[in-house]
């Protein structure tokens, strides 16, 4: 008879080779055992009868706000601890944090001082990017080595301060400095710019898709692969949203993976323009059926290695500006897994796929060490869902100071009903438990990882 610090009991668990019922049992944070565990004791038994245990679903794409300028707009929408209490509600125990934030992350200092920041107020597990500008390209290939840093990220079209690289010269410079896989926003700047004064002010909403169109998109991402090409350096190319993309990123599938947005995968344009006005205005922004189906086929065909949310939560005063005033971006932290599991319910994808592209992808394109399957040895983080359960989501239950989601109204059957982290549940059935235990994420390639 062995003892653990904690056993659950009974749920089909989603491993690396299908789903199979049996018992999991967790030592010291970690996985220490799978299989029938009905003669063992634990600390803490959690029956899973009748749930499915997927490894810990992670969400590699989001913008907490934080640092922040204190008492400043990015404080007032979303913080560190609000962003990540979203997160565990949502069935997330890992988040991976966008660097433009004010200050922004570009340097070690401030590398440092929110990997410090971070440890007691994040509610789940978090990897830091670093930002590329035309003022650190020399110390990249040191920052990307700092411990927790899960990528480089580079923004190659309109973006925050001086966090922007839109010319081929200065991309191949940062390329060229460090060896880990870059993570792009893949817009075309000069093309932004070109068109920007034929979309007057005060406009539909749905003029932003028109504005930021497929040629925007797929014009910046062929010129990001023929550099990668050049270079041989590994891409990540974020939010991939049109279907001319997807086709052409097939040839370069050796050297560059490939991102979803949940959005891209629910919302179609021009009915979520109609129904949602400003609160359906993103970067890149959602299109119509044509490109959604692309992503789906892409999905099924193995050409997508990750999903995320983008989540990048503003005010709703800043969300109902006369466009192109409208602030871009939109929540979806805490509903990434509600309606992924939706998707899976109405058969777009099965659960495997799903969990391959939330927890096992994420991980293999980054790095992440002891993370993304269910396996001894690794971090005991468990999402567990009840794949018959039938929600709507509801702003009320919103956790982000912004109070509201381009979601509200969606029925999901499927939903996420505990979150543990490294063996300790942090939220059952909407509730928060204990304080925030958050760690920084671990990389292979990272130093002190």
């Amino acid at each position: 008879m062995a003892a653990y610090d904690l056993i659950l009991r009974g749920g089909t668990c989603a491993l690396p080779w299908g789903l199979e019922m049996l018992d999991v049992g967790v030592r010291d944070g970690r996985i220490a055992t799978m299989g029938d565990l009905s003669r063992d004791e634990a600390a803490e038994v959690i029956d899973c009868t009748g749930l499915h245990v997927l490894p810990g679903l992670i969400d590699p794409h989001v913008h907490l706000r934080d640092p922040g300028q204190a008492g400043g707009p990015d404080m007032t929408v979303e913080s560190i601890e609000t962003g990540t209490r979203a997160a565990v509600l949502g069935g997330l125990t890992a988040v991976f944090d966008m660097p433009n934030t004010n200050p922004a992350i570009t340097t070690r200092e401030a590398l440092d001082n929110k990997r410090d920041y971070l440890r007691s107020r994040a509610w789940c597990d978090m990897g830091l990017y670093v930002g590329a500008t035309r003022d650190n390209i020399g110390e990249l290939a040191t920052l990307e080595l700092q411990p927790n840093v899960c990528a480089i990220k580079v923004f190659a079209g309109s973006s925050t301060g001086n966090m922007m690289i839109e010319d081929d010269e200065t991309l191949e410079k940062v390329m060229r400095s460090g060896r880990r896989r870059i993570a792009y926003h893949s817009e075309d700047e000069y093309r932004l710019q070109e068109r920007k004064p034929m979309f007057a002010a005060g406009g539909p909403h749905a003029l932003h898709a028109e504005w930021r169109d497929v040629e925007c998109a797929f014009l910046g991402t062929r010129r990001l692969m023929a550099l990668a090409h050049k270079t041989n350096r590994p891409a990540h190319v974020l939010h991939v949203s049109t279907a001319e993309e997807l086709d052409y990123l097939r040839e370069f599938r050796a050297l560059a993976t490939v991102e979803l947005l949940v959005n891209h995968l629910t919302q179609v344009a021009p009915e979520a323009y109609d129904k949602l006005g400003p609160y359906a205005v993103m970067n890149p922004p959602i299109r119509d059926q044509r490109h959604m189906d692309a992503a789906w086929a892409a999905v099924r065909e193995g050409g997508v290695d990750c999903i995320g949310s983008d989540h990048a939560p503003h005010s709703r005063e800043a969300k109902e500006r006369p466009w192109p005033a409208t602030a871009a971006g939109l929540t979806g932290v805490q509903t990434l897994v509600p309606v992924m599991l939706n998707h899976v319910a109405e058969g777009r994808l099965s659960l495997s796929r799903m969990v391959e592209l939330m927890s096992d992808g994420p991980a293999r394109v980054y790095g992440v060490s002891g993370k993304g399957r269910l396996s001894t040895g690794y971090d005991a983080d468990f999402t567990v869902v009840d794949l018959k359960r039938s929600r709507t989501i509801e702003e009320s239950w919103i956790a982000s100071p912004c109070g509201w989601t381009p979601f509200a109204g969606f029925r999901c059957t499927g939903w996420p009903v505990m979150t543990i982290i490294r063996g300790e549940a942090v939220m059952r059935e909407d509730q928060l438990i204990g304080s925030p235990r958050g760690a920084p994420v671990r990389f292979i390639e990272a130093r002190g990882a």
